[in-house]
C-alpha cells in the first residue's frame, strides 16, 4: 500500500511484481533498490520510484543480463540520466553475445560435420568388426 509520501511497503511491491519480501531484499542488498529509513516500528519503505527499478530489472534480465550486469547499468544511469551509456554499453554486451553464439554455432556445426563423416564411413564398411 502505497503512503503520502509514495513509499510502499515491502510486501506490496513485491506482490506488485511476482517477487518474494525476500528477493525485494536481496536486490535491496546489491544495490539495485533504495528504501527508505524504517518508519512505523522496523518495517522497510520503498519510495515508488523502485516501482520504475523493478520494470527495468525484469527487462534486462529477460535480455539474458545477470544482477551484476544490471547494477552496471543502474550505476550508470546514476552518472548519465540519459540512457546513451546505458545503450551503448548493452549493444556492446549483445555485440559480444553475439560473437558468442556465432562462435557456438560453427562449433556445432563442425561437429555435425564430424558426425556425417564418421556416418559415412560406417556407411561404407562391409563388415564393423573385421
Amino acid at each position: 500500500m502505497k503512503t503520502q509520501d509514495d513509499s510502499l511497503k515491502i510486501g506490496d511491491l513485491a506482490s506488485m511484481f511476482g517477487l518474494t519480501a525476500r528477493t525485494i531484499r536481496y536486490y535491496e542488498e546489491l544495490g539495485l533498490l533504495k528504501s527508505n529509513d524504517r518508519t512505523e516500528g522496523i518495517h522497510r519503505r520503498y519510495p515508488g520510484r523502485n516501482i520504475i527499478y523493478l520494470k527495468r530489472i525484469k527487462q534486462l534480465k529477460s535480455y539474458g543480463l545477470s544482477l551484476g550486469e544490471i547494477k552496471e547499468f543502474f550505476d550508470l544511469a546514476e552518472k548519465e540520466p540519459s540512457g546513451e551509456l546505458c545503450k551503448a554499453l548493452l549493444i556492446k554486451k549483445y555485440e559480444e553475445r553475439i560473437g558468442a553464439e556465432e562462435e557456438a554455432i560453427a562449433e556445432a556445426q563442425r561437429r555435425l560435420d564430424e558426425l556425417r563423416s564418421q556416418t559415412d564411413r560406417l556407411r561404407g564398411m562391409e563388415r564393423f568388426f573385421v
